[in-house]
């Protein structure tokens, strides 16, 4: 059974996806679409590209019915792919919680290899971050002391 438990930086249990209940018959592609926050071409797209973990029901006229489960693995993959994961990658981690017991290892070290990506990508946003707000304070000071027009911009040569 898959378990989704979501957890802030500070280690406080965050609410979970808005999957609320989901009836026993499952819900249409729609009312999964805006329970999930993703598209009706997205969820179908995660079905085509093997990003699934079980084949999605369907009612005896073919249409798609999505149960609990499936909304909380659609929340995760839409998480990991929000935050860099290549669907190759989303691709693997499927196959492998498909795959059930067994290979918890190679699950645990997809997700550390994701998360040290995550970090990195981070940090480099974190110091993007410094350089923004460096060039906010130099305006506002410079606006501030009246000087803006002597702050630097390029010059097309005469």
């Amino acid at each position: 059974m898959l378990e989704i438990k979501q957890h802030s930086a500070a280690g406080a249990t965050e609410p979970k996806a808005r999957t609320g209940t989901v009836p026993a018959e499952g819900v249409t592609i729609a009312e999964a679409a805006r329970r999930t926050g993703v598209s009706a071409h997205t969820l179908r797209y995660y079905e085509r590209a093997g990003l699934v973990v079980s084949p999605v029901d369907r009612t005896s006229g073919g249409r798609r019915r999505y149960r609990e489960l499936d909304l909380k693995w659609i929340v995760i993959c839409t998480k990991l792919r929000a935050t860099g994961m290549p669907i190759r990658g989303i691709r693997r981690y499927a196959e492998l919680v498909a795959a059930g017991p067994g290979n918890e290892a190679e699950r645990l070290a997809l997700m550390e290899a994701h998360r040290a990506d995550v970090l990195a990508k981070l940090a480099e946003t974190q110091e993007n971050l410094k350089m923004i707000d460096h060039k906010i304070e130099k305006y506002r000071g410079s606006m501030a002391a009246g000087d803006a027009g002597r702050l630097w911009a390029p010059v097309s040569p005469p």
